[in-house]
C-alpha cells in the first residue's frame, strides 16, 4: 500500500503516458511516506517490535494507530505470555487493556503488533499529491513557468519542525489525522 502510486504521480504532475521520470517519481514518492507520517503516525501497514512498560491496568504503544497486536510477551523469563484475545486494543490510542480487568504484571513487555491505517484515506492521498507536486515543483525551480516567483506552491513561512519543504496546506489537510503527542 502505498501513500501515492505512479499513476497517481503521473497524472498529479500531468506526465501520463511517459516513462521518462519513473524512476525518479519513484523516489519521490517512497521519500512522501516518512514526511506524511512524522505528521500522521504510521499510514502504511508495517509490523513493530518494542519493548513497553505497563502502567497497572493498561499497556501503551508508541506506534498508532494500531490495527492489531500479533503478541505479547514478557521480557523476563517465566513469565507468561498473554494472547492476541485475552486483551482489548483501543487502535486509535494505541491502548491495550486486559479484557479480565488483571494489571499487565511481569513487564516490561515485548508488544508485537501492526501499526497504520489499513487504507490510505483519501485526504491522506490528496496530500501526498499535494506535497510530492510542491517537491516536484521546487526541482525545477523558476525555469518552469514562473520565472517571477510567487508560485503557488511557495512555502513563505516555515512550519516549525517541518521546514520549507511541506506546504501548509499539506498541514491543514493532515490536521485531522495528526498523530497524539508523545507518539509516531
Amino acid at each position: 500500500m502505498a501513500l501515492v502510486t505512479l499513476d497517481e504521480a503521473k497524472a498529479q504532475l500531468q506526465l501520463a503516458g511517459t516513462t521518462a521520470y519513473d524512476d525518479e517519481l519513484t523516489a519521490y514518492i517512497d521519500a512522501l511516506t516518512p514526511v506524511i507520517e512524522r505528521h500522521t503516525g504510521p499510514v502504511e501497514n508495517r509490523t513493530v517490535t518494542e519493548t513497553v512498560n505497563a502502567y497497572g491496568p493498561l499497556l501503551a504503544l508508541t506506534q498508532v494507530p494500531a490495527v492489531s497486536l500479533t503478541s505479547l510477551t514478557p521480557v523476563h523469563t517465566g513469565g507468561r505470555a498473554i494472547e492476541a484475545g485475552e486483551v482489548a486494543l483501543d487502535g486509535d490510542a494505541g491502548v491495550l487493556r486486559r479484557l479480565d480487568g488483571a494489571p499487565f504484571a511481569g513487564g516490561p513487555w515485548v508488544a508485537v503488533y501492526v501499526a497504520g491505517r489499513g487504507s490510505v484515506h483519501p485526504t491522506i492521498n490528496l496530500a501526498a499529491r499535494i506535497l510530492l507536486q510542491h517537491l516536484w515543483r521546487t526541482k525545477w525551480g523558476a525555469a518552469r513557468g514562473n520565472p517571477g516567483g510567487g508560485e503557488d506552491f511557495d512555502v513563505n513561512e516555515p512550519v516549525p519542525g517541518f521546514g520549507y519543504a511541506v506546504p501548509n496546506r499539506v498541514l491543514q489537510l493532515l490536521e485531522a489525522f495528526k498523530a497524539p503527542p508523545g507518539v509516531a
